[in-house]
């Protein structure tokens, strides 16, 4: 198998490529335009058919379908933007899992793949450069704690951005100590998050 993460150190954007290097097939994970010379070569270095392209959540830094078109043959079919929740998705011998985790924005996505967990801007909440506050608090909190944290311990969880945090932890860390969720009840959050959004609108005016 190989794992590769790739940082962008202005916005703090975390991409993903996870491969079967026997298959010869790979998945990206949120991969950014400005990255596609790179990930080119990353795939020609490993003689590397691209399988699926996979996005957590929509936001203009992430590759549009163009770009997709660069990296991959026109006749692809399965290389796509947006999937199913609940869908397992193959590439060689392994597989990944969507999970439907709406919230940061109303269609996020995350996917599960060994021991780990991409979860794009899921856990930011006030800290993702492109969505300042969630879309929908309640969707939100349903979806980090009755999906995400329900997940065993070990898992390890991977973030879309990482400028002023970690890019990885795992679900234990996050259960016990999320400055959002780690020690507060679904009202409590909820009642900050209003307050976030009252916050953000003033900024606005």
């Amino acid at each position: 198998m190989y794992f590769r993460m790739l940082h962008d150190e202005p916005s703090g954007s975390m991409s993903y490529l996870l491969a079967d290097l026997e298959a010869g097939e790979a998945v990206l994970i949120d991969p950014r335009g400005a990255d596609v010379s790179v990930l080119r070569a990353m795939l020609a270095e490993h003689r590397l058919a691209l399988r699926w392209v996979l996005r957590t959540h929509q936001h203009d830094a992430l590759l549009p379908r163009e770009e997709v078109e660069a990296l991959t043959s026109l006749d692809a079919p399965q290389v796509v933007h947006q999937v199913p929740a609940e869908a397992l998705l193959p590439f060689g011998d392994e597989h990944v899992e969507v999970l439907a985790t709406p919230g940061h924005t109303a269609g996020c996505l995350s996917f599960r793949w060994r021991d780990r967990v991409f979860c794009g801007g899921l856990l930011a909440v006030d800290a993702c450069p492109f969505q300042p506050r969630p879309a929908d608090p309640r969707a939100l909190w349903d979806s980090v704690v009755q999906c995400i944290f329900t997940l065993p311990d070990e898992t390890l969880l991977f973030a879309g951005h990482a400028r002023q945090g970690r890019a990885a932890s795992t679900v234990f860390e996050q259960r016990r100590w999320h400055p959002w969720f780690g020690a507060a009840s679904r009202d409590e959050f909820l009642a900050r998050a209003a307050a976030l959004a009252e916050a953000r609108a003033m900024e606005v005016h």
